[in-house]
Parts: structure tokens; C-alpha cells; sequence
């Protein structure tokens, strides 16, 4: 038979553990990775995957769109610039031209130049140019110094007579577009002198060089013989529109 104080003695209660708590945590036991285990990186492998791929879809999005003409164009913000403060022309002087340009010659004439000293090695002072030149001379007919009663016309105004100044050759305009420096030597003391004192007008002498032979060879081309054919076509083709059966053009001595 029970005793009567067994009966009436309250139940034991067991300990309290918190809510929410895993077995684990009420066992006191925790999982640690092994000390040779290799730790695990698919997490920020995959994130910065996503991260990538995210990007590349926004650079793609804004291509497209920037291709739709929507937005306005990228431009490099280092790009190169070019800022033109040059002074606008100014007008010298303004001259009447009473010339007829009957003839033109194309020349071109290669200029070899050197300068040395005796007795001293090229390799130390020596300055060689090979300078191709290509210019352009012409040959007029100036109008205005024709004398007065240069022009006879006959009784019957059918023929007509006319005196002209003999044709001259214009000053040689060096093209140097089609100029250039074909080589170039220069000794070692020239060298050191160039970099002290640069002359930036050094060319300058082989221009003028190049200018004279040219007019040279402008003299000896038969240029002004072709000016005063092609001035007699000329004023005959217009005399005779104005009725003018014969036409006669001479020149005069220069």
C-alpha cells in the first residue's frame, strides 16, 4: 500500500531548456568542420557570377538604347581638342590685273646642295640637301601698257592691225605640296648647332635656289613663244566675231 506521503508529494519538474532551441543545442553539441576539409566557396563564387552577369546586361542595355539615338553619345572625356585662335584675315591692298595669262608651265628640278669645310671630316661639319622642287611659271601679256595707236583700223573695217607688248614670264610660285626634302646630311657639329640655335629659315636658301632654276628653265622652254601663239588665236577669234576679215597682231620688242 502506498504510503500516504508518497501520495501527497508534489512531481519533480525537469529542467527548462529555451524554445526554439535544436537538439543539437540542448545536447551541447556543435558542428565544426574537419580540420583537413576543404572550405566551402560556391556562395561568393556564385555571387560575383550574378554580380557579372548583371553588369554585362546593363552595358549591353546601354548600347542598344544609346543605338536607338534616345540618348546622347558617349564621348572619351580625355579626348584630344583643338582650339583655332587664329586672328581673322586682313585685307593689304587690292590690285587691278589688266594681263592676259596666255601660257603655263609645270617644272620640277632637283636641288643638290652641300656645305663643308676643307680638311675637316664630313662626319664632323657637313651639311648635305637633296631637295626635289616642283613650281609653276607664267607667261602674260600685259594689256595695259599698250601704246596709244597701237590699234590701226582700216577705211573699209575690214582688217585691223594690233601692236602688243611682247609677252613676260610671272614670278615662280613653289609648290610645296609637291616639294619635299628627299634626304638629308648633317655633320655632328651641325647637329649640336641645331639643337643651340635652331634656324627655323634654313630651308629657305634651297626655296630660292630651287625658284631660280626653275625661272631659269622657264626661259629655255619656249614658254613666251607659246604666249604670243596662243594671244594672236585669241584676238583673232574675237575680232572676227565682231566682223574683222583680217587680223594682224605684232609685238614689240621687249
Amino acid at each position: 500500500m502506498a504510503r500516504d506521503g508518497d501520495i501527497n508529494e508534489p512531481t519533480r519538474e525537469f529542467p527548462e531548456y529555451p524554445a526554439g532551441d535544436s537538439r543539437e543545442a540542448r545536447a551541447g553539441v556543435t558542428d565544426e568542420p574537419a580540420p583537413d576539409a576543404p572550405a566551402s566557396t560556391g556562395g561568393p563564387v556564385r555571387g560575383l557570377l550574378w554580380v557579372l552577369g548583371a553588369a554585362a546586361l546593363v552595358v549591353v542595355a546601354l548600347l542598344g538604347v544609346q543605338a536607338t539615338g534616345i540618348l546622347p553619345d558617349f564621348r572619351n572625356p580625355f579626348a584630344q581638342q583643338q582650339t583655332d585662335r587664329s586672328q581673322p584675315p586682313l585685307l593689304k591692298s587690292i590690285r587691278d590685273l589688266s594681263r592676259y595669262v596666255a601660257a603655263e608651265g609645270d617644272f620640277q628640278v632637283v636641288v643638290d646642295v652641300q656645305k663643308d669645310r676643307k680638311n675637316v671630316p664630313d662626319f664632323l661639319l657637313n651639311e648635305r640637301t637633296l631637295f626635289v622642287g616642283a613650281g609653276r611659271v607664267e607667261a602674260y601679256v600685259d594689256f595695259s601698257k599698250i601704246a596709244e595707236g597701237a590699234v590701226v583700223e582700216s577705211a573699209d573695217k575690214k582688217s585691223v592691225e594690233i601692236k602688243l607688248p611682247a609677252p613676260q614670264l610671272g614670278e615662280t610660285n613653289l609648290d610645296l605640296e609637291k616639294s619635299y626634302v628627299f634626304a638629308e646630311e648633317r655633320g655632328l657639329i651641325n647637329r649640336l648647332n641645331e639643337l643651340v640655335a635652331g634656324d627655323p629659315n634654313r630651308q629657305q636658301a634651297v626655296y630660292k635656289l630651287a625658284e631660280d632654276r626653275i625661272t631659269s628653265a622657264a626661259r629655255d622652254s619656249g614658254l613666251t613663244a607659246r604666249a604670243e601663239e596662243n594671244t594672236r588665236k585669241m584676238l583673232e577669234g574675237l575680232l572676227r566675231s565682231l566682223g574683222y576679215q583680217k587680223i594682224t597682231v605684232t609685238y614689240t620688242a621687249p
